[in-house]
């Protein structure tokens, strides 16, 4: 028989897990005393997760964005891999909403100017004053007066009286003077004293991301908190950077998620809904999401979805096993795009050769390589090329492409993972090695449960 323990002032209540209509009027009770969340709040992929944040104390990680507003006089860089929860563990320190914090989305940013004017937009700036001068106009009485005396403009007898108005043209004078955006969002930042963070800074153009720091230098000097969160790879200029700020370059480096630190994720939101999840299941949640805390996220609303929580439950709930839908379901929401986009390649005038593959029909050299990485599933790890080049082998009935050929087109395919029309490099072809590296946990996610290995 299940029991429900409850604090109501100091006095703590029992009820059995209802059964009949005594039970019935129990539950209604317990249901009073009881604190509600919704699922959506307790598991929140891609969003800020109040409930179920996770400060990795073990990492240090907190402690180091605090110094940001100590003075430090640093130019402060949160470095990691994708969907690594980089944003959150800014956003736990510098709230977004609170009007506190200036924050830019590198995204959003299409040329230099666009910073500055974001930021001034952000602090209520501007980049133009006008000054005013007004003219009016005057009027007057005057005249020879014979008055008595102490009766003013009250004539008796002889006396003369004369009266004149004298007016001026009401002129207006204008000055105004313009300033450059970058000028006037220095310093109206340097007024206003927030913290400004710049997140997805690897998407501002590399020619003018030496500007920008160059630029910031000035406010970093003075001890004004900036904070730029990257994803460390080639559209990242990391050497412009150390270059620019030498001497005063704060690196924080955020690593990947070990399994307990996932697990935490599922363990602290759970409860919060009266589920009480299976170790088992919590494991495989862990190793499923490649170190990333936002495929946990997913996985863990995922749950809730398929098993119909919405809320927290008034009879504990108990899940031992999921179904593989679930994965399956998910993965068509993460990688499928920049899938579809490699499998395409780099525009040719001419068909490329199609190949006969073991399932039925046929691929070109593209699909047949990325197929093959499937096989494999590799995760986050690296893969030789000759592990790659007997699945390659495994996934055609047909002869195997050229050492060669299989290169140049892992080059290719690098160079658009890399490209400004990804979102993310999922990839990385290390030629002198001869070493594909996955770099993003949702393209490893995907090419386990979300391609199909079916031709077209």
């Amino acid at each position: 028989m299940t029991y429900f323990s409850l604090s109501n002032h100091n006095k703590i209540v029992k009820y059995t897990e209802p059964h009949n209509s005594l039970g019935v009027f129990a539950n209604l009770e317990l249901k009073k005393f009881m604190k509600h969340y919704k699922a959506s709040q307790v598991f929140v992929p891609g969003g800020m997760p109040n409930h179920t944040y996770v400060d990795r104390a073990e990492r240090d990680l907190e402690s180091q964005l605090d110094s940001v507003t100590e003075n430090l006089c640093k130019l402060v860089t949160l470095t990691g891999s994708t969907k690594s929860g980089k944003t959150v563990l800014v956003n736990k320190k510098f709230p977004r909403l609170t009007g506190e914090n200036i924050w830019i989305d590198g995204g959003t940013i299409a040329s230099e100017n666009d910073l500055w004017s974001a930021i001034l937009s952000e602090i209520d700036g501007y980049s133009a004053t006008e000054e005013s001068e007004n003219e009016g106009s005057a009027q007057g009485l005057g005249g020879d007066i014979e008055a008595e005396a102490g009766i003013p403009l009250i004539v008796k007898g002889k006396g003369k009286v004369s009266a004149s108005i004298s007016k001026r043209q009401g002129r207006i004078s204008k000055k105004s003077l313009t300033i450059s955006p970058r000028a006037a969002a220095i310093n109206q930042l340097r007024e206003s004293e927030k913290p400004l963070i710049i997140d997805d800074f690897h998407y501002l153009n590399r020619k003018f991301q030496g500007e920008v720091i160059r630029a910031l230098k000035p406010l970093v000097f003075e001890g004004h908190p900036v904070i730029i969160i990257a994803i460390p790879h080639r559209r990242y200029d990391a050497v412009k950077v150390e270059r620019e700020m030498t001497g005063r370059l704060k690196p924080i480096p955020v690593p990947v998620w070990s399994d307990k630190e996932l697990k935490e994720i599922s363990s602290a939101g759970f409860p919060l809904l009266n589920v009480e999840l299976a170790d088992n299941i919590a494991d495989r949640l862990a190793r499923e999401a490649y170190g990333s805390p936002h495929l946990m996220q997913e996985f863990c609303m995922g749950i809730c979805t398929q098993e119909k929580i919405l809320e927290t439950a008034i009879s504990k709930i108990r899940i031992t096993q999921i179904k593989k839908s679930l994965f399956k379901k998910i993965a068509d929401g993460t990688g499928k795009v920049v899938f579809d986009k490699l499998a395409k390649g780099p525009r040719q005038r001419s068909d490329r050769k199609p190949r006969t593959l073991v399932s039925g029909g046929t691929a070109d050299i593209y699909r047949v390589v990325l197929l093959a990485l499937a096989r494999i599933a590799p995760g986050m790890e690296k893969v030789d090329y000759e592990s790659l080049r007997a699945a390659i082998r495994e996934t055609l009935s047909s002869e195997v492409p050229q050492s060669h050929e299989v290169s140049r087109v892992l080059e290719k395919m690098a160079e658009i993972a890399s490209s400004d029309e990804a979102s993310t490099p999922v990839i990385a072809w290390d030629k002198e090695e001869q070493e594909l590296h996955v770099t993003d946990p949702f393209f490893a996610f995907f090419l386990k449960w979300g391609v199909d290995k079916t031709p077209d």
